[in-house]
C-alpha cells in the first residue's frame, strides 16, 4: 500500500494547474518550486534544497499573419497566431507566400510548410518492445498519433537552412483546432521569425494561396534572456550508502495537466510513501529530485547529472515518472478524452531480472496498455526528461506516455486518467524496492553481460 490516493494526488494536479502557464523562468514555474519544496519538509525529507542553473528564458507575445493576392492587396485576411519558441521575433518582415514543402525555392520569402503530427502502429511499438501487457489487443490496430512530426525538434530547421526570411507553419495534420504548438523546445535560438497558424486559419490561408501567388507579412514578438531555474532535491537515508534516484520535471508548455503536473503527483505520492517506511526498510538511500528546464532541451537533468557526477556511480537505479494520460479523441474540432489510458512506455535498462521485474509488476497492478522498451529503442536515450541518465551510464526505468495533445494548452486535468495514480505509484514503490540487496556495481554488471549489450558497454 501506498500513503497518498488518488483524489490526493488529482488534487495536487489541479493546484499546480491552477498557478497557469509554467514555462521555464515563469512565477508558476518558480511557485512549483516551493510547493514542491514544502511538501518534501512536509513528508520529513532531509537536506530539501534548491539547486539553481542558468538556462534560456523565452517569452512570448502576439504572432500575426497578414496575406493577400499579390495583384488584388484589398483582400486581404489577417491571423492571430503563436510564435515557435525561440525563433527570432520581428517588427515586420514581408515577402511571398512560398511552399516549402514542394522543393520551391524560398530565399528571401515567406516558407509555408503543412504541418501533420506522425501517426504510427501501435504494433510498430510492440514490435520494438522486450514485454508488453495489452489484454484487450488495443495494439493489433490502434494507430499511436504522436505529438511530434517528422522532424521532431527540427520543423523551422528546413526554412533557415533554405534561406527563407520567415516560416508559417499551417497545423493543418493536427486534428482539433488550436495554435499553441510548443515546439520546438530544445531551446536553440533560430534566426528567422516564425508562427503556428490553426487548422481553420491555414483552410483561409491555402484557399488563397491556390488561387494565384500571395504576399503576406508576418509581426512576432517575443524575448529571450538568460535567467536561473532550479531543481528540487530532497533525500532520506536508507539501509545503504548507494542510491536510488526518483525523478520527474515540474515545467511545462502551458498550464499543462499531464505535461508534467502529474509526474509532480507521482514524485509526491512516491517521497511521502518512503518517509512513511523506517530507514531500514529502505533499499538504499533516495535522492528525490523534480527537474526544471524540461522545455529547454532537458536543461534541469543535464544540470543535475554535471552537478552530482560524483554520486551516480553509487545509483543502483533512476526512475522517472511522466505523465499519466488519457487517450485523447477529437469531437468536430475538439480535444476530449477517452475511459482509456494513453499507451505507457517503460523504458528500462537491458538488465534481465529488471525486466523481468517491470514486466511482473505491470501486469500485477493491470497497468495495460504498457510497452517495455529498451532505453535505445527510439534514439541514443530515451525522449524522457531522465534520458540523458542512461547517457551518464545509470540503470534506469523511465516511464513516459506521449499523447498527442502533450505540447498544447487542451493539456487540462480532464486528461489526466486518474484510474491509474495509485496503480503506477504501487508500481514504482515496488520498483524500488526490489532494490534491496542489489549494488550499482551488479547492476550495471548484469547490463554489460546482457545478450544484446546495452549502449554503454560498447
Amino acid at each position: 500500500m501506498t500513503a497518498t490516493t488518488g483524489a490526493e494526488m488529482l488534487g495536487w494536479i489541479a493546484e499546480i494547474c491552477a498557478q497557469g502557464v509554467r514555462r521555464p523562468g515563469t512565477a508558476a514555474d518558480g511557485w512549483v518550486q516551493g510547493f514542491v519544496a514544502d511538501a518534501f519538509r512536509s513528508f520529513g525529507l532531509e537536506a530539501v534544497r534548491a539547486e539553481p542553473f542558468e538556462l534560456p528564458v523565452w517569452t512570448p507575445g502576439r504572432a500575426t499573419l497578414r496575406a493577400w493576392p499579390a495583384d488584388r492587396p484589398a483582400g486581404a485576411i489577417e491571423v492571430e497566431g503563436f510564435p515557435l519558441p525561440h525563433s527570432a521575433p520581428t517588427h515586420g518582415v514581408e515577402g511571398d507566400l512560398v511552399s516549402l514543402d514542394d522543393g520551391s525555392d524560398v530565399a528571401g520569402h515567406l516558407a509555408l510548410h503543412r504541418f501533420a503530427l506522425a501517426q504510427v502502429p501501435q504494433a510498430f511499438f510492440r514490435a520494438l518492445a522486450t514485454d508488453h501487457h495489452d489484454p484487450d489487443g488495443d495494439f493489433d490496430d490502434e494507430i499511436h498519433v504522436l505529438p511530434f512530426g517528422p522532424l521532431l525538434q527540427n520543423v523551422m530547421d528546413p526554412a533557415v537552412e533554405r534561406g527563407a526570411a520567415g516560416f508559417v507553419g499551417l497545423l493543418t495534420g493536427v486534428p482539433w483546432e488550436t495554435c499553441g504548438y510548443y515546439v520546438p523546445y530544445d531551446g536553440l535560438e533560430r534566426p528567422i521569425p516564425g508562427l503556428w497558424v490553426s487548422p481553420a486559419d491555414a483552410a483561409r490561408l491555402e484557399t488563397l494561396v491556390a488561387a494565384g501567388p500571395v504576399r503576406a507579412r508576418i509581426e512576432v514578438t517575443s524575448t529571450r534572456e538568460q535567467a536561473r531555474s532550479a531543481n528540487v532535491v530532497g533525500e532520506l537515508a536508507g539501509a545503504s550508502e548507494e542510491w536510488v534516484v526518483i525523478g520527474t520535471h515540474h515545467d511545462a508548455p502551458w498550464a499543462s495537466a499531464v505535461e508534467d503536473a502529474s509526474g509532480v503527483a507521482l514524485l509526491l505520492a512516491q517521497a511521502r510513501h518512503w518517509a512513511s517506511i523506517p530507514r531500514e526498510k529502505r533499499p538504499h538511500n533516495l535522492l528525490f529530485v523534480s527537474m526544471g528546464g524540461h522545455m529547454v532541451d532537458g536543461a534541469g537533468t543535464r544540470s543535475f547529472i554535471e552537478r552530482h557526477r560524483d554520486l551516480l556511480d553509487q545509483v543502483v537505479l533512476e526512475v522517472h515518472l511522466e505523465h499519466v494520460a488519457r487517450l485523447g479523441r477529437v469531437d468536430g474540432d475538439r480535444l476530449v478524452p477517452t475511459d482509456k489510458p494513453e499507451s505507457r512506455w517503460w523504458f528500462t535498462s537491458r538488465i534481465p531480472e529488471l525486466e523481468a521485474e517491470v514486466g511482473a509488476v505491470i501486469r500485477d497492478e493491470d497497468l495495460r496498455r504498457s510497452l517495455v522498451l529498451h532505453p535505445e529503442a527510439l534514439g541514443p536515450v530515451p525522449p524522457t526528461d531522465g534520458g540523458f541518465f542512461h547517457g551518464a551510464g545509470v540503470p534506469m526505468v523511465n516511464l513516459l506516455a506521449a499523447p498527442m495533445y502533450l505540447f498544447d494548452p487542451a493539456d487540462t486535468i480532464d486528461l489526466v486518467h486518474g484510474p491509474s495514480l495509485e496503480p503506477i505509484t504501487r508500481a514504482a514503490a515496488r520498483l524500488i524496492g526490489w532494490t534491496m540487496g542489489r549494488t550499482a556495481a551488479g547492476m550495471r554488471a548484469a547490463t554489460a553481460n546482457h545478450p544484446l549489450g546495452d549502449v554503454n558497454s560498447r
